[in-house]
């Protein structure tokens, strides 16, 4: 059985488990046992998080749900956003427009579309408006109906900036909201809404929560094995 390198693009005709997308490439589907029980859940929930670290394939996956929404009919748009939140470095000025300014920050969103969509059916969505890739702050006044929205990096949201995104739901829209609490940027004055969404809004009907692991990770063999060292050695990694 061949599969791509990135959450499980089969190419044979062998029809895999837990299929969220046929794309360009094969089908998209589950490959973990983490990955199962996210799409079990976003299967049967409005909203749902998922939560772990690098390399799970949470935002890829996040894409093609929205994707796969989109291309069915379930949804009429599909809003894709992220924290403008630099990782630790200082990016300084950034020269050109403000849309050349923002991109850096939501690369990877355009990384999954770009894996889905040939170059020319993406760019005239892009267009349209029919898939907005934005920062976060932009979400702000907005009421989205008949929308799938993505927040990715949603540990980098503070908690009045996730309680603003989560209430830009409207009739007929889905979301998922990802994120990986062991890698904040905020400064230290500010909390993660992530990190308090958790408490919040855990029992509340229509709302699911999937925690992946080191054995969810999809990209090099080495990256679980790297994430598990700095976990077990935490009280020495600033």
């Amino acid at each position: 059985l061949i599969k791509a390198n990135v959450n499980g693009m089969d190419k044979t005709n062998t029809v895999p488990e837990h299929v969220i997308h046929y794309g360009r490439k094969g089908a998209i589907s589950a490959k973990t046992e983490g990955q199962h029980r996210y799409v079990e859940m976003v299967n049967n929930n409005d909203v749902v998080f998922s939560i772990g670290p690098a390399g799970t394939g949470k935002t890829f996956l996040s894409v093609a749900f929205a994707v796969a929404a989109l291309e069915s009919h379930r949804v009429d748009r599909i809003i894709l956003c992220r924290p403008a939140v630099e990782a630790g470095e200082s990016l300084g000025f950034l020269p050109g427009d403000l849309k050349d300014k923002v991109d850096p920050y939501l690369a990877p969103l355009y990384d999954s579309l770009h894996i889905l969509y040939a170059e020319n059916q993406l760019a005239q969505l892009l267009e349209r408006k029919v898939i907005e890739v934005v920062p976060l702050a932009y979400m702000r006044g907005r009421t989205l109906d008949s929308a799938y929205m993505i927040l990715d990096e949603a540990q980098n949201a503070t908690v009045l900036q996730m309680k603003m995104f989560l209430t830009r739901l409207g009739i007929g829209s889905r979301t998922i909201i990802s994120g990986d609490i062991t890698q904040i940027d905020l400064p230290r004055s500010r909390d993660s809404g992530l990190k308090q969404v958790i408490q919040v809004l855990q029992d509340i009907e229509g709302i699911s929560f999937t925690f992946f692991g080191s054995r969810d990770v999809v990209r090099h063999t080495l990256v679980g094995r790297i994430l598990d060292a700095y976990a077990e050695n935490e009280d020495t990694v600033s």
